[in-house]
């Protein structure tokens, strides 16, 4: 199958050609696919990637097409597989999709059109990972003896789990943070405290409400005291250490809204690499590359 569905299929040297391609890009690299067309099939909420793979179409002369949820057939009980079909019969050229079940693409091997996953369950998120990688890269120009920690919502967060597996091929040393019950075996633990003296990259995680079973046993305030990124947290950083977050950012929860846009945040220019990010797979795709 075509397109991206996850790092973990890729060697090291491939993803570092999609992030090279992106560097192009934001330096200047034009190409033009004049009358292609894709459509985005977001299946659950987005801003940040759903709007960025439009951009990232439009700045390379791709017609992106709309996808209403509500007002689909998928409203009827139409398929995924069904959904996707009909829009390669109709002629696009690549499918972006986001969708709430683990590893979604499993059930359309047969489809010829790329296909790029936006986002799968709690699985993987690859072009969150490939720009977050991209802006370390940016920072530190090397991925190999570096220190991340994920902090807040482990277990469900897609982020960190692609996260993860594909900075730990880099070389880089992945640790957790975070209440118990959010954690898994994704990296070792660190007391939040501890993580921000020594870790060169502090990736804060949504607490993802909507995929709890039940309500979180902390309260917001109690959350932000014990795990958000306050202030104080920032002072007592390694220095030159940066902080990141895949977003939507809860304010006043995983982190402080004065640190939001702080010296030390990178949270807006992981969202501008996105565009640049998601430029590269989509060329390489079209490119048979991917």
């Amino acid at each position: 199958m075509r397109g991206l569905l996850t790092l973990r299929s890729l060697s090291v040297p491939e993803i570092m050609d999609i992030i090279d391609l992106a560097i192009r890009f934001k330096k200047g690299l034009t190409v033009n696919y004049s009358g292609k067309k894709m459509v985005n099939l977001f299946y659950e909420n987005s801003t940040r990637t759903q709007y960025s793979f439009q951009i990232a179409m439009m700045n390379l002369g791709i017609q992106p097409l709309s996808f209403n949820l509500a007002g689909s057939s998928v409203a009827k009980g139409e398929t995924l597989y069904d959904t996707v079909r009909t829009f390669e019969a109709l002629g696009v050229d690549g499918i972006v999709i986001r969708h709430k079940q683990d590893v979604f693409y499993k059930e359309l091997e047969t489809i010829k059109v790329p296909i790029f996953n936006g986002g799968d369950g709690t699985s993987d998120h690859p072009t969150q990972t490939l720009l977050d990688l991209m802006t370390i890269y940016e920072e530190f120009g090397r991925f190999q003896g570096l220190k991340i920690c994920l902090v807040g919502d482990i277990r469900h967060s897609r982020v960190a789990h692609g996260n993860a597996e594909v900075m730990k091929r880099l070389g880089m040393e992945v640790y957790i943070s975070g209440p118990p019950e959010f954690c898994d075996d994704t990296g070792k633990f660190l007391p939040l405290d501890k993580a921000i003296k020594v870790c060169d990259i502090i990736n804060l995680l949504r607490v993802q409400m909507e995929r709890h079973e039940e309500e979180m046993k902390i309260s917001k305030e109690e959350y932000h005291q014990k795990w958000g990124m306050t202030i104080q947290r920032v002072g007592a950083m390694k220095r030159g250490a940066i902080i990141m977050h895949p977003a939507p950012i809860n304010r006043g929860v995983e982190i402080a809204s004065e640190v939001a846009e702080c010296v030390s945040s990178r949270i807006y220019k992981q969202m501008e690499n996105g565009v640049y990010i998601r430029m590269a797979v989509i060329s390489m795709a079209l490119e048979g590359k991917l």
